[in-house]
């Protein structure tokens, strides 16, 4: 039977939506946020994805969605239940670290996270019911906090449907997924109600067997000047995951490409979370407010080294992370005069708290744990406060100042028996960010930008109390808490009107400390100070009403600073170096169809850029036909050239079982360990409105 939530969703997909008016709730919600404009925006690297382009794109998994964001490219290194691997602006963001992400106002990063520092998991996402897709690049805006160094986007939801409708998905390598999604409107209330089921084997020698379960109900009311909404979400997924394997065993015959060393690797996650906001915008004010409740539930099995560290019982861990996050935000701006010039104020303040009961890791074998390595309990809070003033001193300057102060508070309780209470402890760090940004109206559709300013992101407050290294017993050195980042760019913006905007950014970006991966742990750490500079462009056109094109560039480089250590250089691992994407949309009638085409370039994959990655290309296609008004079929082909690339690629020492009984792994064989990206594959899909 199924559970009386999920049961009361079903009934709400199916109910006829009433006759809704228009005036019932924002636009900004039911049609998207408005890219940004000339006279409007403060950089030339913000702003909001359309719409129309990122519901049409094709999506292997829900995180796809962040590559509406120009630059960002989005990979798996493991099994479809975990979060994706990001890549922006010169980072390997591994699973979010400087990648701040936001859902229906709710921050998606974990600090302190079992697996790795800023874990972000999109899988929860229902990508029909987005709404938009707002992103900022770079440490300039006062409102942006912790994990924003690189980047932040900000997924919202629609509040309503036009009409009930239910879509079912099938694929290759028994992929299923149904969702039922419907609205209701009486006055100015609306109730909203989605299901979303799916499974999937993937395209590996040992089945994936995802097993996913969603649902999302809300409740809204109000004027487009005047509301609030409360949305509640239900997510839980389990799945066995095929994790990076050794080139040497491909090479050499012994392992295929899509195989596995450890077939009992996988995991299991829930999420449950209630939230609400709450609005009031007069014609000179600006008023938000917004808190949420989640639970979260997260235990990962992986093996990255196979037998280097145990040869009798493999060398897969288990990483736990079972939290209660709370948090609330409240923002206020208002037109104002200072100095006899017109202006905008604008100030906020934040909270968020997580009460993490259990982050663990425990040495395992076919999911049975053998012994600890860490077991904590952990309380932190970030309380944050921002003001930023915005003068237009004439008709063609304006600029913003801002400040940004950030507490995080910490207590870390170990609960390992020989090494936890020595781990144990706890304190405070405080940073306060500066913010300023100037922008120039060259002519009517053009506009140049300055932007600068100071950011950061939190490491594990685990390594702040750290004193002795669980896994050796030897002292262990401590990490700050609060790392400061602080960035410039120059943008430029041309758009002679609705259908056609460029940008173009030369940027750069230093950090007071790295974090970096690390193979055989899973995870990230703290490491040495770095500096990164790139350039960006993006073009967006719309033709004509049956044509859209898209293409999108960027170049980085990123370094350590200072001298390195003996025996390494000063390439930051996995950095990306090259990116280009490339789409269009083609509008005929009845028929909708999306070509987007995804580039990236070869990078370090150690220190010395000794070791480079292969470059990836991957083309996918999406069409859609409207048969009638009720009813409409698609087919998404992924990797439609069927290239043979890898989704990730790392560089590092492992061992097999088998090499371990011959001899020949010594300290360890260094080696590429790569994901391959999934071969082609094709979905059908067909969705009936009622």
């Amino acid at each position: 039977m199924l559970p009386r939530h999920v049961c009361f969703l079903l009934m709400a997909c199916c109910a006829n939506e009433g006759k809704a008016q228009d005036q019932h709730l924002p636009a900004v919600e039911v049609f998207g946020p408005r890219d940004a404009s000339i006279g409007t925006a403060d950089s030339a690297s913000e702003g909001a994805a359309d719409l129309v382009s990122f519901q049409a794109r094709p999506k292997l998994r829900p995180g796809d969605i962040v590559e509406a964001v120009p630059g960002v490219v989005a990979t798996q290194h493991s099994g479809d239940g975990k979060a994706n691997q990001y890549f922006l602006r010169g980072f390997n963001l591994d699973h979010g670290t400087d990648f701040a992400m936001t859902v229906d106002g709710m921050p998606v990063n974990m600090p302190s996270h079992g697996h790795g520092q800023g874990f972000a998991d999109l899988n929860f996402l229902m990508p029909e019911l987005v709404s938009g897709v707002r992103y900022k690049k770079g440490p300039y805006f006062a409102e942006s906090g912790d994990f924003s160094l690189a980047g932040s986007a900000s997924v919202d939801y629609v509040s309503r449907l036009e009409a009930p409708f239910a879509e079912v998905t099938v694929g290759a390598h028994n992929y299923r997924h149904i969702l039922m999604a419907g609205s209701k409107t009486e006055q100015d209330h609306t109730w909203l109600g989605a299901v979303e089921v799916g499974s999937n084997n993937g395209p590996w020698d040992s089945p994936e067997n995802l097993r996913k379960l969603n649902a999302l109900v809300r409740f809204s009311s109000g004027s487009p000047t005047r509301g609030f909404s409360i949305t509640g979400m239900a997510y839980q997924s389990q799945w066995n995951s095929t994790d990076q394997i050794p080139q040497r065993l491909i090479n050499d015959g012994s392992l295929s490409r899509f195989g596995t060393l450890d077939p009992s690797d996988g995991g299991n996650t829930q999420r449950l979370s209630l939230s609400g906001k709450w609005f009031d915008n007069g014609p000179n004010t600006k008023t938000q407010f917004s808190a949420y409740a989640i639970d979260y539930r997260f235990d990962l099995f992986s093996n990255f080294t196979y037998a280097l560290d145990n040869p009798v019982n493999g060398d897969q861990f288990k990483q736990s992370d079972h939290r209660h996050v709370f948090g609330a935000q409240a923002s206020h701006s208002i037109g104002n005069q200072l100095f006899g010039l017109d202006g905008m104020a604008s100030f906020g303040a934040q909270w968020r708290g997580d009460r993490i009961g259990e982050v663990g890791l425990y040495r395992t074998q076919a999911r049975e744990i053998l012994s600890t390595v860490r077991n904590d309990a952990v309380s932190q809070d970030l309380f944050s406060v921002y003001g930023q003033q915005l003068l237009n001193f004439s008709e063609r300057w304006r600029g913003y100042l801002g400040v940004r102060g950030d507490t995080l508070q910490y207590d870390v309780q170990g609960r390992e028996l020989m090494y936890g209470a020595a781990n144990s402890g706890a304190g405070q760090s405080t940073l306060v960010s500066p913010k300023a940004g100037l922008a120039s109206t060259l002519t009517p559709s053009a506009e140049l930008y300055l932007n600068g300013g100071v950011g950061f992101h939190s490491n594990d407050v685990r390594g702040a109390t750290i004193t002795l290294d669980p896994q050796t017993g030897l002292p262990a050195d401590k990490v700050p808490v609060l790392v400061k980042g602080s960035g410039a760019e120059i943008g430029w913006r041309f758009k002679p009107d609705e259908n056609l905007s460029l940008t173009a950014t030369v940027w750069k970006l230093h950090l007071d400390s790295e974090l970096v991966y690390v193979g055989d742990a899973g995870t990230t750490e703290a490491g040495r100070a770095s500096s990164r500079r790139g350039v960006e462009a993006s073009l967006r056109w719309l033709v004509n009403p049956r044509w859209r094109l898209e293409l999108d560039g960027a170049l980085s480089r990123a370094s350590f600073t200072g001298d390195p250590p003996i025996g390494e250089g000063n390439f930051v691992p996995n950095a990306v170096e090259q990116v280009v994407a490339s789409g269009v949309t083609h509008t005929d009638g009845r028929w909708t169809t999306s070509l987007r085409w995804r580039y990236m370039g070869p990078r370090a994959l150690d220190s010395l850029n000794s070791v480079r990655s292969s470059a990836t290309s991957l083309l996918n296609l999406g069409t859609r036909y409207a048969v009638n008004k009720h009813l409409s079929l698609g087919v998404d082909v992924f990797n439609l050239a069927g290239k043979t690339g890898n989704d990730i690629e790392y560089f590092y020492a492992s061992c097999t079982a088998g090499e371990a009984t011959s001899g020949r792994c010594g300290s360890g064989i260094a080696d590429r360990h790569v994901h391959p990206m999934e071969p082609r594959t094709v979905r059908l899909s067909a969705r009936m409105g009622f």
